[in-house]
């Protein structure tokens, strides 16, 4: 799935030799989280809206270099590692760089859980089941077979947690012979910690912000 479309190329990025107010300025009349910082052409790091408050406006931004971040997207990064990437990082705006390590632009969190939200995964109709195993004892091989092998098709797997040497995995099937699937991941010994036949488990990932926290960690 390409994203490279979504990328934002009106938000600005800021030189290190530039006043820090202009940057303050930006933090004050946006919701970002984070923001680029260039020398040159080259990119440095990203300064957060966390630090606002030890800023101080006389100064330049290049007096606050210690403070920069270095997260950034390549622009061939995948929309599951830009994902990883804002939620490893509690941020909500990502600079994307090219191979010069130039800023191309960013991406908005927003954007891309659009992007997550839809896919298949959640635009398909179909049945909800979250599963937990021992992590040394699941594999998504067995998880397909499993599901396969009740004539029913797999519409997409992700882990979801893992803790405690157990790991969670949601995945997504169509609903023919959705009790005999749940059965036989039983039999498999998989724990069953979720199971909904209908789309409402996916409705309410779309519409509340803490469902998308809890999977996305952000």
């Amino acid at each position: 799935m390409q994203i490279q479309s979504h990328i934002i190329t009106t938000i600005p990025v800021f030189n290190l030799e530039s006043p820090l107010k202009k940057v303050i300025h930006f933090f004050k009349h946006t919701t970002y989280s984070h923001v680029a910082i260039v020398e040159g052409k080259i990119f440095l790091g990203v300064l957060s809206e966390n630090d606002l408050e030890t800023f101080e406006s006389d100064k330049k931004i290049g007096d606050y270099r210690y403070n920069l971040e270095s997260f950034h997207a390549s622009i061939n990064t995948s929309w599951l590692d830009v994902l990883e990437i804002f939620a490893r990082n509690e941020s909500n705006l990502l600079p994307v760089l090219d191979d010069k390590k130039q800023v191309r632009g960013y991406y908005n969190l927003n954007d891309i859980v659009g992007v997550f939200i839809n896919t298949p995964f959640f635009t398909e109709p179909g049945g909800i089941l979250v599963l937990a195993k021992g992590i040394k004892d699941y594999s998504f091989s067995e998880i397909a077979q499993i599901v396969e092998s009740n004539n029913t098709k797999l519409l997409g797997a992700f882990i979801t947690d893992v803790r405690n040497e157990v790991i969670q995995i949601t995945i997504k099937i169509n609903t023919n012979n959705f009790n005999e699937v749940l059965h036989t991941f039983r039999r498999y010994n998989y724990t069953i910690l979720s199971g909904n036949k209908d789309d409402q488990f996916i409705e309410n990932l779309k519409e509340r912000s803490d469902y998308l926290d809890k999977y996305l960690n952000v």
